[in-house]
């Protein structure tokens, strides 16, 4: 029997991976969820999105956080009625087909590798700043090193790094908005009230208008990825289906305040024109402006474990992402072998392809190496996209065969899914229409396609497999 020809599968049975462990705790998974896109793309890469926005960086946030919670919900709604290691990439293919599922999870795992690297070489830059003499390629592999590790031993090693990593920048978080508040209100010792001079002076609101309000919206889109893992490791979590529910619910408008609270606080407190933003990023900068003693140091430390603390996580959802679809026929079978409730040959795999990113970024930084950035940039909204659309056909089809599996429900569905699919459509148009990220769009583009196209070929030639990961 081909692929297309078998019969749908039945969401009635669990999906949990048997033979992965259960060793992640309520605790774990909240903090994942709440740090997981805690990343140096808000502490530092939300700085030149400030310099192209101006103050309306908040309304940026606000928009593609509302996205971004659209999509969460849907997720979750999914993931609490058939927890999965392999997440959107199992919901995919249930509501779409197999091509789906390898497209969409052979795409996050690529993206994830590469962003390992990525994560390496910025935790490099840092440490060898501290230890100049130190190469860093070098400290770049006594990182991978240390997580692979972490991530081939038992999983509850990788939640408890993840559940401190993820309360250190918590706390920051927190401790900088309580700072920048009181700084607001006039409270705080040697500071004056700011008032709405920096939020409508500098030209006003939209200073640039809504092109710098796009180039703003696009980098805030992306720099809320990451809140998928936390939907891998319910299916390791001692409750799957209670843990993921909990997990969702309470991460998204605590993420949504961290976010657009933040960039409140900075326009608000320093002029947008401010070069530091940009150079120094947001955050060292309003510190600085506030005469808070070494901000630049400790801001450095923060950032350093939101790096440790991504490359940790994307090193465990790229191999339960990769074990998961080898599980169902859709990859090599040695990636899939299981020891220890561990995919350990997938985790050693993905250390390996993201330390070869670093080391093309040296040795190919020009071709290779950018080819890489910008088949990634995309990526995540192609992600989105799959998880709208299975919520969309899978929600019908438990209502009819399992409603009492329904424990988190989408907002007003079908009507907010719909828009959500919009809203990222739009977001395709946007980056369409940026020269800087036109070229993004092309080559994910391609790679999509390129990956569906294989999906499909296999789906049509393959026989049936249980989706059961």
């Amino acid at each position: 029997m081909s692929r297309t020809t078998a019969p749908a599968p039945d969401d009635s049975r669990p999906t949990t991976d048997s033979p992965l462990t259960h060793g992640l705790k309520q605790r774990h998974l909240s903090m994942i969820a709440l740090g997981g896109v805690i990343g140096a793309g808000l502490f530092v890469g939300s700085g030149t999105a400030i310099a192209a926005a101006g103050p309306s960086i908040i309304l940026a946030y606000a928009i593609s956080g509302a996205l971004v919670m659209l999509v969460m919900r849907m997720l979750g709604e999914m993931s609490a009625a058939n927890p999965a290691s392999g997440s959107f990439s199992v919901h995919a293919e249930r509501a779409i087909g197999p091509w789906a599922g390898f497209t969409a999870g052979w795409a996050f795992w690529f993206l994830l590798c590469v962003a390992v690297g990525l994560e390496g070489i910025g935790t490099a830059g840092i440490v060898h700043g501290w230890l100049p003499g130190v190469p860093e390629w070098a400290l770049v592999a006594v990182f991978m090193l240390l997580f692979c590790g972490t991530n081939l031993a038992a999983v509850k090693n990788f939640g408890e790094f993840e559940f401190w990593f993820a309360a250190l920048k918590i706390g920051a978080i927190t401790l900088f908005l309580v700072i920048g508040v009181l700084a607001i209100i006039g409270v705080l010792p040697d500071t004056d009230a700011p008032g709405l001079t920096n939020l409508t002076g500098q030209g006003g609101f939209m200073p640039n208008g809504s092109e710098g309000l796009i180039v703003g919206l696009l980098a805030s889109v992306f720099a809320y990825g990451g809140l998928e893992t936390v939907t891998i490791a319910a299916a390791e979590s001692e409750h799957p289906v209670q843990g993921v529910a909990k997990a969702v619910r309470t991460a998204m408008w605590r993420i949504a305040i961290f976010y657009v609270g933040s960039m409140a606080v900075v326009v608000t407190l320093l002029p947008w024109t401010t070069k530091d933003i940009a150079t120094k990023g947001p955050y060292v900068a309003t510190l600085d402006h506030l005469g808070i003693p070494g901000a630049s140091q400790i801001m450095n430390v923060v950032i350093l474990v939101a790096l440790l603390s991504a490359m940790n996580a994307n090193i465990y959802g790229a191999s339960r992402m990769a074990g998961s679809l080898v599980s169902r026929g859709q990859g090599p079978k040695v990636l899939g072998r299981i020891s220890g409730g561990v995919p350990r040959v997938a985790v050693l795999t993905s250390s390996a392809f993201g330390f070869v990113c670093v080391l093309l970024s040296y040795w190919r930084p020009d071709d290779i190496f950018q080819w890489l950035l910008n088949t990634i940039g995309a990526i995540i909204l192609v992600v989105w996209f799959f998880i709208a659309a299975s919520q969309l056909l899978l929600r019908r089809r438990i209502e009819r065969e399992a409603p009492e599996k329904l424990v988190v429900k989408m907002w007003l569905y079908p009507w907010l899914t719909w828009i959500a699919l919009a809203g990222m459509a739009a977001v395709f148009v946007l980056m369409a229409r940026e020269d800087g990220t036109r070229v993004q769009l092309y080559y994910t583009g391609g790679l999509t396609l390129l990956l569906a196209l294989i999906g499909y070929i296999r789906q049509r030639t393959s026989t049936s497999t249980p989706i059961d990961a």
